[in-house]
């Protein structure tokens, strides 16, 4: 007689912010449910973010998977000033026996990729990305480690080909996994206003080499906030705040009771896209959240406080959705500029739009589950 195959067992890694968490949980989701020859694993280094995990299979009604909390103990207490997590490349290195065991390490950052150059070779390694933005430095040379890249759109898969970072063979276009679940995450979004004025979100990025929030960030805040037409939401890139400089803390204190600017440093608001749903224009510099926001073409603006030459660089392909600010003067006047000239924008969005997020009649999610079930099963 026979005996049964093993089930394949496949670890979905998260060991950066929570943030990351959204672009591939609904793959295991979509695995554990519908593939039974599958062992679906939810590693973490964090307890928080198991927490996080566990509210939200709550919410999307479960799924048979075992969630594990990586150690060693001491290691999961050492942070970088109040990082959330503790430090990424330690941590691989503390379990490396335990990727070892697995047929597949399902990750959304490329960090992981290391576990490749620490001696680790069993395990497919599968990058599911965390977001389908336009910057140039998610395409890079750690990508040729991934034994499966997935692309949210022609985009992303044209880009990460055409440069050699990953073969054809090696790449598949799956959607947008996230946009699954947002609705079940928050299902009805609140506005955290009492009135209804317009609400701006300012999401500015994390990287001081193109943020806007280093030279103009509080500037944008106290503007906005003396103008008096608006709602401000300020919700960064949670990389931001996480861990957050003494100078970025004192420069958001004098907003924090403010009753038109809500401050979110990093809650589940900022990574479930409450924000981008509830806002009417978004204001920001470089983060691929516009894409999240674009989900419903709106206004937007972008902040250009380092000079860029933008025009024809393809980092900067979201700035020609909405007007772009090259001075801090008269920002709430330009902020009106934007919702009145929306309609000239709104052809180029919807255009940017579908090239980022190729999403199909079947989710996002059941084309990554079967991506990663048939790169297992010619493995």
């Amino acid at each position: 007689m026979t005996s049964p195959a093993r089930p394949r067992r496949i670890c979905f890694l998260y060991i950066a912010q929570t943030h990351q968490i959204l672009h591939s949980l609904p793959i295991a989701v979509e695995l554990a449910r519908n593939w039974p020859g599958f062992e679906v694993h939810l590693a973490a280094t964090s307890q928080d973010h198991l927490d996080y995990i566990e509210q939200a299979l709550d919410r999307l009604g479960g799924a048979p998977v075992h969630l594990r909390l990586l150690g060693p103990r001491w290691l999961r207490a050492v942070r970088w000033g109040d990082a959330s997590t503790p430090p990424k490349a330690l941590m691989l290195l503390a379990n490396l026996a335990t990727f070892a065991g697995f047929d597949a390490v399902v990750t959304p950052e490329r960090t992981t990729a290391l576990i490749r150059r620490m001696g680790v070779r069993r395990p497919r390694l599968i990058y599911t990305q965390h977001g389908a933005g336009d910057r140039g430095g998610p395409f890079e040379p750690r990508l040729r480690l991934f034994d499966l890249v997935m692309a949210a759109g022609p985009k992303q898969r044209d880009r990460m080909v055409e440069s050699g970072l990953v073969a054809p063979e090696n790449c598949a276009m799956v959607g947008y996994p996230k946009f699954d679940i947002v609705e079940a995450l928050a299902p009805t979004p609140v506005r955290p206003f009492a009135d209804d004025r317009p609400i701006v979100l300012y999401n500015p990025h994390f990287d001081p080499r193109l943020s806007s929030w280093p030279r103009w960030g509080p500037q944008v805040l106290d503007s906005l906030a003396r103008d008096g037409r608006y709602n401000v939401i300020f919700a960064p890139h949670v990389r931001l705040f996480d861990p957050a400089s003494t100078a970025d803390l004192a420069a958001v204190e004098p907003f924090r009771d403010h009753p038109r600017i809500h401050i979110d440093r990093g809650g589940a608001s900022a990574i479930d896209m409450t924000w981008t749903r509830v806002s009417d224009l978004y204001l920001g510099d470089v983060s691929s959240q516009i894409y999240e926001f674009l989900r419903t073409p709106r206004p937007a603006a972008f902040l250009n406080t380092h000079g860029v030459a933008w025009a024809g660089d393809e980092s900067y392909r979201h700035w020609r959705y909405g007007p772009v600010i090259d001075r801090i003067d008269g920002l709430a006047d330009a902020v009106a500029g934007a919702f009145a000239t929306h309609a000239a924008y709104l052809a180029e969005q919807r255009a940017g739009f579908a090239e980022s997020f190729d999403l199909q009649a079947v989710s996002s999610s059941r084309r990554a589950a079967d991506a990663i079930a048939a790169r297992l099963e010619t493995a």
